[in-house]
C-alpha cells in the first residue's frame, strides 16, 4: 500500500511490561502487581533512596526483556496495523540513575523487539528519549508529556499511572484516550484505527 500513514508507537507500558516490576519485587522481597501503582516511577515509590545505588547495581546485569509481559492482543493488533500504517517503534532505554549501564538495556530491548515483532522493519526501531523530534500522523504513548507536540492524532494508551488525567485536560492538549483499561486497550485501538 503506497503512502501509508506514519504511526509512532511506544513500547514500555504500551506493548509490554518489561521485567522491571519483577526486579523490584525480587530486590525488595515484595509481591506488588502493576495495578498497585499510580506513579510511573515504581522504584521511587517502593525502594528507599539510600538503597537506589544498590538497586541500580542489581539491575545492571539483568535483561529486563528476558521474560516480558506482553499486553493482551498487542502483537496481533500491531500486525494488523502494520498493513495499514508505516509503524515506527519509538522508545527510551536510558536509565538516568545508571547512564553507564544503560547500553545493555538498548541491546536487550532491540533484541526483544525484533524477535517479538518480526514484521516491523528493524530500521524502524528508534531508541530515544527525544520523542518530540519525530513527526507522524498518529502517535500512541502511555505518557502525556511524550504526546505534547504537533502530531494530528495523539492517543494516550491507558495505563496504571495515567488514570488521573481528565478528558478535559487531554482535550486541551489535543490528546484522546482510547479505552480505560490496559487489558483491553489494544482491541479498542484496533476498532478505532482499523
Amino acid at each position: 500500500m503506497a503512502n501509508k500513514k506514519v504511526l509512532l508507537l511506544d513500547v514500555d507500558e504500551v506493548i509490554v511490561f518489561s521485567g522491571f516490576l519483577e526486579a523490584v519485587n525480587e530486590f525488595m522481597h515484595t509481591d506488588y502487581e502493576i495495578d498497585d501503582f499510580t506513579d510511573y516511577y515504581i522504584d521511587e515509590v517502593v525502594i528507599p533512596k539510600e538503597r537506589m545505588p544498590e538497586f541500580n547495581n542489581f539491575l545492571r546485569n539483568r535483561n529486563m526483556y528476558e521474560k516480558p509481559n506482553l499486553l493482551p492482543n498487542a502483537v496481533e493488533v500491531i500486525k494488523k496495523l502494520n498493513e495499514k500504517y508505516d509503524i515506527y517503534l519509538l522508545s527510551s532505554c536510558v536509565n538516568f540513575f545508571d547512564v553507564d549501564g544503560s547500553g545493555r538495556n538498548f541491546a536487550d530491548k532491540y533484541n526483544f523487539l525484533i524477535k517479538t515483532l518480526p514484521f516491523i522493519n528493524p530500521g524502524h526501531i528508534i531508541l530515544t528519549s527525544a520523542k518530540h523530534l519525530f513527526k507522524a500522523d498518529v502517535q500512541i504513548d502511555d505518557r502525556v508529556n511524550n504526546l505534547e507536540h504537533d502530531i494530528p492524532l495523539k492517543i494516550l494508551f491507558p495505563s496504571y499511572h495515567n488514570k488521573e488525567f481528565t478528558d478535559e485536560e487531554l482535550k486541551e492538549k489535543n490528546i484522546i484516550r482510547i479505552g480505560t483499561n490496559w487489558r483491553t486497550a489494544w482491541k479498542d485501538i484496533e476498532k478505532h484505527l482499523l
